[in-house]
């Protein structure tokens, strides 16, 4: 007997996961740390919510139709800034609130909408803006105390942002891409006074590898003049102590076989690093005077955020596959535990290795609990690219595993965690490389007996939305199924009608614009192989989005229904995304049932939920 039948009025399981009450990890006023900022659902709807910690109170900032999540705490902690785009365009300003409560204001006057470029704020009262339009390009903006109006500082019309700002407030960390690689980015220092240059690090010139370079966070010291910055000199994102005062730099060779981060500890004695290996994460510290490297004690899966406090110890949120998402320290216990249900449950992740045509590709597998292979089997295509699935918790995939579905997640070429090379490899056969390894892996779900060859799905949001409508075209015979959220669907109208940044990552990519390279774009763009598409297809959209725009997926929608494929469209009033926990169960709901109407699979409950405590 099925859930619903035992109970029509019960949630669902898989529904229970995404109403069940989250936060990030909060961030805190480093001159006020009992002052803290994190997200929730609390409401419904993901919105940020300012912590006394001192006194426990917790009071919602922000409460708006479409979702609040970008925002920001001064060191003194007197306000709560936060970006106030339009219904999910991810175009608007800064505004800011009292920390204890009050009417928002404009939080830089003078400055007009734009994409947000980074913000840093400083002890001093310093505030240095990051904007980015199609109109200028990027542009940082200065504001000092006693100054009526911001002053610009940058401009160039490649990518570039705000990295940090120094302790005492006179030096800002700008990462740029004037080379025209969006993808490996160069470093200036600039003095916040009038915008003259102290410092620069540039890892692109010179050589025949593309290295890049990031802003991990000045020196938390009155005086000090070092700059922690991540490299990629050594194949694989390490950390450097750079002095842009004397130029010296310091690098720290991490004995550690993955990507690093770091940031400092509050009284720069030492670094929190976080290490990235094969879908899994770990937190070390670095002691800076002496090298030693020391494990913080984290169970085994991922940790999507960690922060250390000025006492030393450590916030961190950690998840596996199978447990949902807890915000733990290093002190013990949880930091921070939202009232009302817990979220189920759900099965591990297994890890597979297959030979790929560009080398190993890892993927990771969950089965359903019941019932024997070969199951019906959604690959489901992370986005980014620059990103990778991990063994962390994720709602979507779950809802899979509990109607009987095994999942499939490829970290395909493009995905981060796994070296510089294996990262960079997917130029210019942008989209046709990633499928390539999502095949080879496609092969062995199938000659596994994992995998039933008549019900595979290729499923994914983002750029997995658009490898996955590319997917459908180039692999016709592969698929049964396609589910395609916020994709790129025509690549050239993509290109000229999204967000400035995204145009300089796709001349990157692709070694140029479509009047350039036309060729290229017309390879990787799904809308040359739509006529191609055997299997029915869903596609949402969001009606704002600046990142995957609406008139692109309307025209490959159009090219669908001039040929009568089996498709149907769901356009929603948002953006890239929804922030709106409803809206996000509708989608997957959405997606389910046709699933269910297309593969034929019985039933809308699921055929098996995990069992306690697995």
């Amino acid at each position: 007997m099925t859930e619903s039948n035992q109970n029509p009025t019960a949630v669902p399981v898989w529904e229970q996961r995404f109403r069940a009450p989250r936060v990030s990890l909060p961030e805190w006023a480093e001159e006020a740390p009992e002052r803290s900022l994190f997200v929730s659902n609390a409401t419904g709807t993901y919105e940020l919510y300012a912590w006394d910690r001192a006194t426990g109170i917790q009071r919602q900032v922000t409460d708006r139709p479409n979702g609040t999540t970008d925002g920001a705490l001064p060191p003194d902690g007197r306000w709560v800034w936060w970006f106030a785009d339009t219904d999910g365009d991810e175009f608007g300003v800064w505004m800011r609130q009292p920390f204890e409560g009050g009417a928002d204001e404009p939080a830089v006057p003078g400055l007009e909408p734009s994409y947000p470029a980074g913000l840093a704020i400083g002890r001093d009262g310093t505030v240095v803006v990051g904007r980015s339009t199609d109109e200028d390009g990027s542009t940082v903006h200065v504001v000092r105390p006693g100054q009526p109006e911001p002053v610009e500082i940058y401009r160039h019309r490649e990518s570039a942002g705000v990295g940090d700002l120094s302790y005492d407030g006179t030096l800002i960390a700008i990462e740029h891409t004037e080379h025209g690689d969006s993808m490996h980015a160069s470093l200036r220092v600039v003095r916040a006074e009038d915008g003259s240059t102290v410092a620069e690090l540039d890892d692109s010139k010179g050589g025949a590898e593309e290295l890049g370079l990031s802003v991990w966070g000045f020196a938390p010291l009155a005086g000090d003049t070092r700059l922690l910055v991540g490299h990629q000199r050594r194949g694989r994102w390490e950390p450097l102590l750079w002095d842009v005062a004397t130029g010296e730099e310091t690098d720290l060779a991490l004995e550690l076989p993955g990507d690093v981060s770091a940031e400092w500890y509050a009284d720069g004695s030492g670094l929190l690093v976080g290490h990235e290996h094969e879908a899994r994460s770990e937190l070390w510290r670095y002691e800076v005077g002496t090298g030693a490297l020391v494990k913080v004690d984290t169970p085994v899966g991922s940790v999507s955020g960690a922060t250390p406090r000025p006492d030393g110890s450590v916030e961190y949120l950690w998840s596996s596959a199978a447990r949902p998402a807890v915000l733990r320290s290093t002190d013990g216990g949880v930091v921070l535990d939202p009232p009302g249900p817990k979220a189920p449950e759900s099965v591990p992740v297994e890890d597979v290795w297959v030979e790929g045509p560009g080398g190993r590709v890892h993927a990771l597998v969950q089965r359903p609990v019941s019932g024997e292979g070969p199951y019906p089997t959604v690959f489901e295509v992370h986005g980014g690219p620059a990103w990778h699935d991990s063994d962390a918790f994720a709602a979507g995939p779950a809802a899979w595993v509990d109607h009987g579905f095994a999942v499939v997640r490829v970290n395909y070429r493009g995905s981060t965690g796994y070296g510089r090379e294996w990262t960079d490899a997917l130029k210019h056969r942008v989209g046709l490389i990633e499928l390539e390894d999502i095949a080879a892996v496609r092969a062995w779900a199938v000659a596994s007996g994992l995998a039933d060859p008549e019900r595979l799905v290729l499923s994914g949001g983002s750029w997995g939305g658009y490898l996955t409508l590319l997917g459908l075209g180039t692999q016709p015979d592969d698929w049964a199924l396609g589910l395609a959220a916020v994709p790129v669907a025509d690549y050239v109208t993509a290109y000229h009608d999204e967000m400035e940044a995204l145009k300089a990552l796709d001349r990157t990519l692709l070694g140029g614009s479509p009047e350039e390279v036309p060729e290229r774009f017309e390879a990787s763009s799904p809308l040359t192989y739509v006529d191609a598409v055997k299997a029915p297809v869903h596609i949402s959209a969001g009606v704002n989005d600046p990142r995957c725009p609406i008139r692109q997926v309307d025209n490959y929608v159009d090219r669908l229904a001039a040929r009568g494929a089996v498709h149907e469209v769901y356009r929603y009033d948002a953006g890239h995304g929804s922030l709106v926990v409803d809206e996000r169960i509708k989608q997957v709901r959405l997606d389910l049932d046709f699933a269910r109407r297309h593969l034929g699979f019985p039933g809308d409950a699921p055929a098996g939920t995990p069992a306690e405590g697995r």
